[in-house]
């Protein structure tokens, strides 16, 4: 795994919302589902829309992609519904003295 970067004070992420920040030139999307923090790829395995702009589940703990409606467990990255049948990758995340800090996984889910 990658070291950890500096992506952004946590206060500008408040619960529920979602936002979409680059690391090495790579798209991610960093979410809170009330002040548990889940970080993936922001781009869907499915047809390449920004998953930091879809609906966020809290209670199910999942994000849906805006254009056709699939879902991904913020925890896994794993699919929830069709279209999507791959997974998208998820990153560490942690909290350090107020920002949130992220580490890119590099290798491909299988």
């Amino acid at each position: 795994m990658a070291e950890f970067v500096r992506v952004c004070e946590a206060a500008v992420l408040p619960p529920g919302h979602a936002a979409r920040v680059e690391i090495d030139g790579e798209p991610v999307a960093v979410f809170n589902v009330d002040g548990a923090y889940f970080a993936l790829d922001d781009t869907c395995s499915h047809a390449l829309a920004s998953l930091s702009e879809g609906e966020l589940d809290v209670r199910g703990c999942a994000i849906e992609c805006p254009l056709h409606g699939s879902k991904f467990d913020l925890r896994t990255g794993e699919p929830r519904c069709l279209p999507a049948v791959e997974p998208v990758r998820t990153h560490a995340i942690e909290l350090r003295d107020g920002a949130l800090w992220v580490a890119l996984r590099r290798e491909q889910r299988v």
